[in-house]
């Protein structure tokens, strides 16, 4: 079992999202990565989240809060096997919740001591 890379998602108001990603982006020159017409359906603002790629399978998200999309931090695990994960998890007393198979990735979520949100992910086999 390994982990490929981390994410760091923050959903915020549009305003502070849109904020955030013109920080990142023009602010401190990370590359955006083009959602296309697959990114979630635009805020009032017109801003419709944004990606900005790291190493290997890491990469920073920011997206505006709405209906299905509360505000919040999660910390995201990019792993080898998910269910490799989930098993050894289970195994020592947690109990994630999942998988969903969502965007190519099979994942797991679990809240971590204090509240905050994590999941883990792997890809799915094509």
């Amino acid at each position: 079992m390994s982990v490929l890379g981390l994410r760091f998602c923050h959903v915020a108001a549009p305003e502070d999202a849109r904020a955030i990603a013109s920080l990142l982006g023009q602010g401190l020159g990370m590359v955006r990565r083009d959602l296309g017409p697959s990114g979630p359906s635009a805020s009032d603002t017109g801003f419709v989240g944004a990606i900005f790629p790291a190493a290997d399978s890491s990469w920073l998200e920011v997206w505006p809060e709405s209906e299905g999309m509360p505000a919040g931090t999660m910390l995201q695990l990019v792993v080898d096997d998910a269910d490799a994960y989930a098993a050894t998890a289970r195994g020592n007393g947690f109990e994630p919740a999942g998988p969903i198979d969502a965007h190519g990735e099979r994942i797991y979520y679990l809240s971590l001591p204090g509240g905050m949100p994590m999941s883990f992910q792997s890809r799915l086999a094509q």
